[in-house]
């Protein structure tokens, strides 16, 4: 599985160089959110350093459907989880992760969401966990759309900024770099809450 998933990378990152490139970001962007292994960070970086006129453009691209891979994660999460849910998230080894999540939206939600959309950690466990747990729809659109779009734009900035010379940072530190966003996010919010 090792090998297919690096192979499929590489093809991934071929594609974001061809003509087909942002309907191919926008089914990976929706993919990644609800089923997919690979997130669309591996198009999105090779498009807006190689084409940095587009940048917003692909970090929007990928925002809106990673939204929409979010809601059919959610859907599934809540209407298809023995069907198609339990399944997935066996087939990828989340099934553990997947209870913990589901336990956790019970108090942390909002901030589940929100750091988890930020990070690497696949999104489609916290969508199908969201539905799962029957976490509030609206609130899980708005936050999913907050951090899907700040994870997005800020690689896009940075890809734009510095070329492709950017690459290889993002893709070794990307858990890194997202985390430490999300840990200015919640001391924000916090110092926000104290005022």
């Amino acid at each position: 599985m090792a090998t297919m998933l690096k192979d499929l990378y590489q093809k991934l990152r071929e594609l974001a160089r061809s003509p087909k490139a942002e309907r191919a970001l926008a089914a990976i962007s929706f993919a990644e959110a609800s089923f997919f292994p690979i997130p669309p960070d591996v198009m999105l970086l090779p498009m807006a350093s190689l084409k940095p006129e587009t940048a917003w453009r692909a970090a929007f691209i990928c925002t809106v459907f990673s939204i929409l891979g979010g809601i059919a994660g959610y859907g599934i999460g809540m209407f298809l989880m023995d069907s198609i849910g339990k399944p997935l998230m066996d087939f990828y080894g989340y099934s553990e992760k997947l209870v913990h999540f589901q336990t956790s939206f019970q108090k942390w939600g909002v901030w589940i969401i929100l750091i988890k959309g930020l990070t690497p950690i696949p999104f489609k466990l916290v969508t199908i966990a969201s539905g799962l747990a029957h976490f509030n729809f609206a609130l899980f659109v708005i936050t999913a759309t907050i951090t899907r779009a700040m994870r997005f734009f800020l690689v896009a900035g940075l890809a734009k900024r510095f070329g492709p010379s950017i690459e290889p940072f993002i893709e070794k530190q990307l858990y890194w770099v997202t985390g430490a966003l999300a840990v200015i996010i919640i001391g924000g919010f916090w110092v926000a809450t104290k005022i």
